[in-house]
């Protein structure tokens, strides 16, 4: 039997034709092969009076698989220079500096707006269905160590940083980031329909049609929105209203709401089973649409109030009001439908807090500059790459890779060891035979 955990191998330097991120290189070649990188070229004004020594949109495109990788600040780039057979000529962690620095917010809207066509292909290869298209808004708290950070201020937690706010499908695919102070509140109306429009335009054209303030046309695509308790207000209601989208507003707790589900806490023809995550009726938990017992006269029209009630378990957070034991939840909605098939729809807003940690893990979680401008749009390109990584799930993998975290695909997927064979005056990355994802890595290969 071996008690050591490594075997007895001489270590030295010298070595060569060895890749090291040969799943980066893949997700490279599917940017190229969506035209990303050519995109963010166009959108890149040149700067100076000579043409810079590395493209624009090749330093940003490098920019994304080094945060896909596990990135976190401009010096980790220079993991992807020590491989110019897969990478090309990568710039250098200074040109990165100062490409982040000079991208400010109107360099960074002609970017989203070249992404947004990018995405409007991807969009059409993947398949879009006739269902609604959901979009998730929440926020989160970044956490820095600096007070020399512009717009970092201490937030309603007792720490000092960021609040960005976003807004992401709910499939997970980040459509529009804003930084904000972290001392911006979370129930900011602006901030959300700021985000919100920001994610509309990102749609393609087939399905933010009629969702534009002013568009005057009907929607070719129905679309909601959800929310929590920070989002819950009438302003925002109005807002989707004035874009033909549908809410999904988590009520905040007040007297009307506690007295309505009060009044009919015993009625026990009020409530219904509740659906869980495989849509089987729930054995606990229970719904049921109490708008006639609310004053919704000054939401918009076809407003309703759908709540929510199951047993407390230990250290369960009660909501609304205390019950003794239940806890009881409800939202806001102008959707049609039964109060079941409602809830579980609600109830899929909390998959956007996988999104956020996904994106703290793409380096969110690392603002590497002073200024506030080069610190927002270092977010909007973590948001990207997220966004980058999702289509090559959709598009290229299947089975539990084509729904794996970040950090599970960099273990398996991105940092896969590979051999460089020169044969014919060409190069070849040979993946091993006995690394467990090669299989789903050839495949991603393929021409498609």
């Amino acid at each position: 039997m071996q008690a050591s955990s490594t075997c007895d191998v001489r270590v030295e330097g010298g070595g060569g034709q060895v890749a090291a991120h040969s799943g980066l290189f893949a997700l490279g070649r599917f940017a190229d092969g969506l035209g990303l990188g050519e995109a963010l070229s166009a959108a890149v004004p040149p700067g100076g009076e000579r043409a810079p020594s590395h493209d624009r949109g090749k330093v940003l495109a490098h920019l994304l698989l080094m945060l896909a990788g596990g990135g976190e600040a401009c010096s980790d780039i220079e993991h992807l220079r020590a491989q110019p057979v897969l990478f090309g000529e990568v710039a250098s962690d200074s040109t990165l500096y100062r490409t982040l620095r000079g991208l400010g917010p109107d360099v960074v809207e002609g970017l989203l707006g070249a992404v947004a066509g990018v995405r409007a292909g991807v969009w059409e290869r993947r398949g879009e269905g006739s269902g609604p298209v959901v979009l998730d808004i929440d926020s989160t708290l970044v956490e820095v160590h600096s007070e020399n950070k512009q717009g970092a201020a201490a937030h309603f937690k007792g720490g000092f940083g960021f609040h960005p706010m976003l807004c992401a499908t709910s499939e997970g695919e980040p459509l529009s980031i804003k930084l904000r102070a972290g001392n911006a509140a979370a129930n900011d109306i602006c901030d959300h329909i700021e985000v919100l429009d920001a994610a509309i335009a990102q749609l393609p054209a087939a399905v933010a049609g009629g969702h534009r303030e002013g568009d005057g046309q009907a929607p070719l695509r129905e679309v909601h929105l959800r929310v929590d308790a920070a989002g819950c207000s009438v302003g925002i209601a109005e807002a989707c209203r004035a874009r033909n989208i549908g809410f999904f507003m988590t009520a905040r707790s007040n007297h009307q709401v506690e007295a309505a589900i009060d009044h009919n806490r015993f009625d026990a023809g009020a409530w219904q089973p509740a659906l869980g995550a495989g849509g089987e009726p729930s054995r606990r938990a229970q719904v049921a649409d109490l708008t006639d017992s609310v004053d919704l006269s000054g939401w918009p029209a076809g407003t309703r109030f759908i709540a929510r009630r199951e047993p407390l378990h230990p250290g369960a957070q009660r909501t609304l009001f205390d019950s003794g034991n239940r806890r009881y939840r409800g939202f806001y909605t102008d959707a049609e439908g039964g109060p079941a098939e409602l809830d579980a729809h609600m109830r899929a807003h909390a998959r956007i807090e996988n999104t956020i940690a996904d994106l703290k893990d793409s380096g969110l979680k690392r603002m590497p500059f002073t200024d506030y401008e080069a610190n927002a749009a270092w977010a909007q390109l973590v948001a990207l790459s997220l966004a980058l990584v999702r289509w090559f799930q959709q598009l290229r993998l299947t089975g539990p890779l084509a729904q794996a975290a970040p950090k599970r695909l960099r273990w398996q997927l991105w940092h896969a060891p590979a051999r460089l064979v020169r044969s014919s005056r060409k190069q070849t990355l040979r993946l091993l035979d006995w690394w467990p994802t090669t299989p789903q890595l050839l495949h991603a290969c393929q021409p498609h």
